[in-house]
């Protein structure tokens, strides 16, 4: 027993196991004191400990549990998956990440950080920074409120533009970064298949109870969500994405892409339409617009122009299909006269009025909730805002929903200027496009719907874009990549008709 406690002193077990038997000792006179909830707190630490050497030596496993759960977290939540708020199981991880990367930082890195988008995100950051000092509602400062909007309204942005630009840096982890988003697209999309087919299940129909209903059951139009938060988002996002998973499937050269990228191409297109949302239709005529622009090849764009303008004549100027509810939902798009698309307008014209005395919004720096209700921006505050500029508008005034779209457009204008000037292959070109027509896609819906700040957009378009100003330092790489797995499918192709010929003799 002295020589069997000797070698486990010797391996660094005892040592271990003490600090454990200390620390079950502790959750004990915790859960005396303070009951289960602090017992659980003690239990946590080793967990804890565990994830945060993880962290540091496995990161690239951490960022892909982070960027799945980004995507799936909305819907885990709905069926109580998870019984804590969703920042936990998202923004912890990619904090231990940044933390990360501190302790771990390489200089032997090609790509650098400081871009255009970086530039975009700092000029944002610093004006919500200044927001701190705004008193236009008369209200105490609220620091960790202010602290708490800054997460939402910046960390994230920067968080998603580090991540990916450290992580997401070689032509295996981009390729994978696109192909997960295109099988998640395809779950997605069969999510909303199986709402439409078989109608909801027992958590969705409770959501839909819980008010949700209003807005996703529209004069006997249903607007499907998939597993997201709401159809608007889920509407965006597959109109986004088709455009991305549309123009890589054009400029792949490898057969078992251009078949996954198809179908994901396909698959969200038909999402789009099963979310019922106007804004998902012109998030994707508005990304296939751009498309044109950045393609540089007739014969790419050509086929674009003409079933683009098909599309457009066939739901504009006829009534073909009136009979299916998602065709005529979507035909509306292109109604002047339609009855939602006035009452935004009424609210944005309301909105002017009480906002016209503030330039720097009501603020993000106090509570919300506890305006007085004889204060006038306590009717800016409980005005419908159906889309993310006009909820900066509200609180960051109109100068702030100027720097907010000149931070879009300074990383739309760079990722353009990458494509068109900086990239020569093929591949890169398309994935480059691709993304940059998304990001410009997914905005034109941010700014008809509140969906820019929802999981999962802002890692896939924001962090997207990191991935196109990576792409000169690495397109060497991707060559070299590219014409390595096509000798493989060739020599793959060439064993199979091999042993097909052997079989025959």
């Amino acid at each position: 027993m002295i020589k069997t406690f000797a070698s486990y002193k010797k391996s660094g077990f005892g040592g271990r196991a003490i600090v454990l038997f200390l620390l079950f000792l502790l959750s004990l006179y915790n859960f005396k004191i303070m009951g289960i909830t602090g017992m659980a707190l003690i239990c946590m630490i080793p967990a804890g400990l565990a994830f945060l050497g993880l962290s540091l030596k496995r990161q690239n496993t951490l960022f892909w549990f982070v960027f799945t759960m980004n995507y799936f977290v909305m819907g885990l939540q709905r069926y109580g998956y998870i019984p804590v708020p969703v920042t936990v199981v998202t923004l912890g991880p990619q904090l231990l990440l940044l933390i990360s990367f501190v302790v771990t930082s390489s200089k032997n890195q090609k790509n650098s950080l400081f871009t255009p988008m970086l530039l975009g995100i700092i000029i944002w950051t610093l004006y919500l920074v200044l927001q701190l000092f705004n008193h236009t509602c008369g209200l105490p400062t609220s620091v960790p409120h202010w602290l708490q909007n800054m997460n939402f309204f910046s960390f994230y942005f920067i968080i998603a533009y580090v991540l990916i630009s450290k992580i997401v840096n070689t032509p295996e982890n981009v390729m994978r970064f696109m192909r997960l988003w295109a099988y998640f697209s395809i779950a997605a999309a069969y999510w909303a298949w199986r709402q439409k087919t078989f109608g909801w299940d027992a958590a969705e129909n409770a959501w839909l109870m819980s008010g949700a209903m209003r807005t996703h059951i529209i004069g006997g139009s249903i607007r499907y969500f998939s597993f997201f938060s709401d159809a608007a988002t889920f509407g965006c996002n597959m109109g986004a994405a088709a455009v991305t998973f549309w123009v890589v499937f054009l400029t792949s050269k490898l057969k078992k892409d251009r078949i996954l990228f198809g179908i994901s191409a396909a698959a969200t297109t038909y999402g789009m339409f099963t979310s019922g949302t106007r804004s998902g239709l012109m998030c994707f005529l508005v990304g296939l617009a751009l498309y044109i622009l950045l393609s540089k090849s007739v014969k790419l764009a050509a086929p674009v122009v003409i079933a683009g303008g098909l599309f457009v004549f066939f739901l504009a100027f006829t009534k073909i299909g009136d009979g299916n509810m998602l065709i005529r939902r979507m035909r509306t798009a292109f109604d002047t006269n339609d009855a939602s698309k006035n009452v935004r307008d009424i609210n944005k014209e309301a909105l002017k009025k009480y906002l016209r005395d503030a330039p720097f919004g009501m603020g993000i720096n106090i509570d919300e909730g506890r305006i007085p209700a004889f204060n006038k921006f306590k009717v800016v505050y409980e005005t419908s805002n159906d889309s993310t500029y006009v909820f900066f508008w509200q609180r960051t005034g109109i100068v702030g929903v100027y720097v907010f779209a000149f931070m879009n457009i300074l990383i739309l204008a760079g990722g353009c200027i990458v494509t068109l000037t900086r990239l020569r292959t093929k591949l890169c070109q398309g994935i480059a496009g691709g993304i940059s027509c998304a990001f410009l896609a997914i905005n034109a819906g941010g700014y008809a719907n509140h969906i820019l700040l929802q999981y999962p957009n802002l890692i896939l378009f924001y962090g997207g874009m990191a991935i196109v100003y990576l792409l000169p330092a690495i397109e060497d790489d991707f060559e070299a990549w590219e014409n390595r797995e096509i000798e493989k499918a060739k020599e793959k192709e060439r064993l199979k008709l091999e042993k097909k010929k052997a079989s025959r003799v």
